[in-house]
């Protein structure tokens, strides 16, 4: 994993962004710079077990966690509830 030092409301922010099914993990490299194996890792170290084994089940073949396997009619990758988050960078834009 890169040596990026993440404040906790990032991580936590990140780890939210994770568990949202239209949130992209090429969103998450965008804002943050971890691509996807940086992403579980982090994932592992900060949550527990089971909640990231949980995670981890939830995540596998999920294809609108990944814009190449998306359906082409799915263009939007932010929670309709992502709004009210005031520490996104991408809704600021």
């Amino acid at each position: 994993m890169q040596e990026n030092i993440f404040t906790q409301i990032e991580i936590d922010r990140i780890i939210e962004m994770a568990w949202e099914d239209r949130t992209t993990f090429d969103a998450i490299k965008l804002q943050f710079g971890l691509n996807h194996q940086e992403v579980i890792e982090l994932m592992r170290k900060e949550m527990k077990a089971s909640s990231f084994k949980m995670w981890r089940k939830r995540m596998t073949n999920r294809t609108t966690k990944h814009a190449a396997l998306r359906d082409r009619t799915t263009t939007r990758f932010k929670c309709d509830r992502q709004r009210s988050i005031s520490n996104n960078k991408i809704t600021k834009r």
